[in-house]
């Protein structure tokens, strides 16, 4: 993808880092047809999203087709400190991936 398709944002309380991730990417099931051609449109879909702190990996979700459009990731772990570096990938089912780094605040 030519431009990034992450937004990320990563804020620790009390111990607790928050991650919040807005993924940019048309998740299409395969199943849908063209309105002008009839014809199907074909799948388009991210299959793997990691995220690390500091390059250890803190979450890994294998995802398909039953996630929306522009999907939504919210999550929780231990151990951040402010201006540790978080990172955010993610690999699709035509092999396009992209990846995108914060620092915790």
């Amino acid at each position: 993808m030519a431009k990034k398709s992450i937004r990320i944002r990563a804020k620790v309380e009390g111990g607790v880092t928050e991650v919040k991730a807005l993924i940019s990417h048309e998740m299409e099931t395969g199943l849908r047809k063209d309105k002008k051609t009839g014809e199907k449109i074909p799948a388009h879909f991210i299959k793997e999203v990691t995220c690390e702190h500091n390059g250890k990996k803190v979450l890994g979700a294998e995802w398909s087709v039953a996630i929306s459009k522009n999907p939504y990731l919210a999550f929780k772990f231990s151990g951040g400190k402010a201006g540790d570096d978080v990172k955010v990938s993610w690999v699709d089912n035509t092999g396009e991936s992209d990846s995108e780094s914060s620092k915790i605040s």
